[in-house]
């Protein structure tokens, strides 16, 4: 395993394929913001190309995995590391923006040892995944009609919802639904959600990418 410490290796590599995955696509550039202890130590335990080499969907055993951040830049990706002072709630936290274009989203993640970890917040939202439950995380428009047009698609292909969230930031702006279903939706579905009116971003994780 790539440097001393699960937590800072393992779990930092999580965080980042399951960043890359709600993110949907390579990034051009990458701004990574360290905190607590992540930010004292992300060099010397490597959690800088630990996350790096997630967003490159690199597995922990990647042999290429040492040289992540050599293969981002050499396929364009620009990457600036952010050590921040401010005091998190979880000592091994990480802030990830991913920009394409004028695409842009954060994810915010905590390595909780093992190589376990836990997505805190997605666009700016504070969000807990509990991992009982494939959980759809779709960003839409504050909009009429915008809940009732993706719960009539999971009903018309029969995806039973186990929980269901849905928060804004401010009325008329953007909101999320995260929505935990019984079963995995498929990529068809999931395209179709995408398309949806009001929908910004649909995203699906799996419970073993949680």
């Amino acid at each position: 395993m790539l440097g001393p410490s699960s937590s800072h290796t393992a779990g930092a590599v999580r965080i980042g394929q399951i960043a890359r995955k709600l993110f949907g696509q390579e990034p051009d550039r990458l701004t990574i913001h360290f905190y607590g202890s992540f930010a004292k130590t992300y060099k010397g335990h490597a959690t800088d190309v630990a996350i790096v080499g997630g967003l490159l969907n690199m597995e922990v055993a990647d042999e290429a995995l040492p040289n992540a951040i050599h293969i981002a830049q050499e396929q364009g990706i620009n990457i600036h590391f952010i050590a921040e002072e401010e005091i998190p709630e979880e000592p091994n936290t990480v802030k990830i923006v991913m920009e394409k274009g004028p695409d842009r989203l954060e994810v915010t993640g905590v390595s909780v040892g093992g190589g376990a970890v836990q997505i805190t917040e997605y666009a700016g939202f504070p969000i807990r995944l509990s991992g009982d439950f494939p959980t759809l995380l779709i960003l839409h428009h504050d909009a009429y009609g915008a809940i009732s047009q993706v719960s009539q698609l999971l009903e018309k292909h029969e995806i039973n919802i186990a929980h269901m969230e849905v928060s804004r930031l401010a009325k008329g702006e953007v909101a999320l639904m995260l929505i935990e279903t019984d079963e995995m939706i498929s990529p068809t579905i999931l395209q179709d959600i995408s398309r949806s009116k009001h929908v910004i971003r649909a995203s699906m994780l799996a419970l073993d990418e949680i």
